[in-house]
């Protein structure tokens, strides 16, 4: 729409500049018609003198046979006739040449009065187009302004975006932190479970080997019970023997505890 109001005014302007000119050449044509007008007029006045003078000239020669009679009046008629025509053609000329002095005057003063319009008009033109670049100054001015807006809008957001980048950035390098500690404390407790794994299987070992040991006591404890109680039966059999040999025990008792004894170690 702008550049369309634009193209507007530049045709108004051209029209404004074009008319001014076409007016001084239809005036200069005008110029020129008038002046082959007075030419001709003048030319028309010259043969319409030479015209009369003839007449007079041949209405001065009279014929052969009244030559003799009208002598002197024919002389004075046609004296009177050419000074009436010269003073006619003089005043005729003059009138004429007021006449066209007038005239070019009038022209003159209405091509002066054109071309001060013209001046006026061509002062205005000017005025108009240093306004219209004015206007445009002030358009580019304020284009640039807007650029110089956007550009810095434009800057702004970048930084912005720069900003959020790294925001984004450390939140990802907190969020990887976060990560690494919990894969730590992911490893340290399935290293502690390891290591209470491995307590317990050796408590458990320790208890198997305890185990073991008892079984193998309770083993020796068995297959020894029988030798210990032939020591302790030899024992007592040295004892009972003893005490027979010193008296102390009847025969009767001493083969009763012998007869003990064996039962219980037979029935062992």
């Amino acid at each position: 729409m702008r550049l369309l109001l634009l193209l507007l005014l530049l045709l108004l302007l051209l029209v404004l500049l074009l008319l001014p000119l076409l007016l001084l050449l239809l005036l200069l044509l005008l110029l020129l018609c008038y002046c082959c007008y007075c030419c001709s007029s003048a030319a028309a006045a010259t043969a319409a003198t030479a015209a009369t003078a003839a007449t007079a000239a041949a209405t001065a020669t009279p014929t052969a046979a009244t030559a003799t009679a009208a002598a002197a009046t024919a002389s004075s008629a046609v004296t009177i006739t050419i000074t009436t025509t010269t003073t006619t053609a003089t005043t005729t000329k003059l009138l004429l040449l007021q006449l066209n002095r007038l005239l070019l005057l009038l022209l003159l003063l209405i091509l002066l009065l054109l071309l001060l319009l013209f001046l006026r008009l061509l002062l205005l033109l000017l005025l108009l187009l240093l306004l219209l670049l004015l206007l445009l100054l002030l358009l580019l001015l304020l284009l640039l302004l807007l650029l110089l807006l956007l550009l810095l809008l434009l800057l702004l957001l970048l930084l912005l975006l720069l900003l959020l980048l790294l925001l984004l950035l450390l939140l990802l390098l907190l969020l990887l932190l976060l990560l690494l500690l919990l894969l730590l404390l992911l490893l340290l407790l399935l290293l502690l479970l390891l290591l209470l794994l491995l307590l317990l299987l050796l408590l458990l070992l320790l208890l198997l080997l305890l185990l073991l040991l008892l079984l193998l006591l309770l083993l020796l404890l068995l297959l020894l019970l029988p030798l210990l109680l032939l020591l302790l039966l030899q024992i007592l059999l040295q004892l009972l023997l003893l005490l027979q040999q010193l008296q102390l025990l009847p025969l009767s008792v001493v083969l009763q505890l012998l007869l003990h004894c064996y039962c219980y170690y037979y029935y062992s």
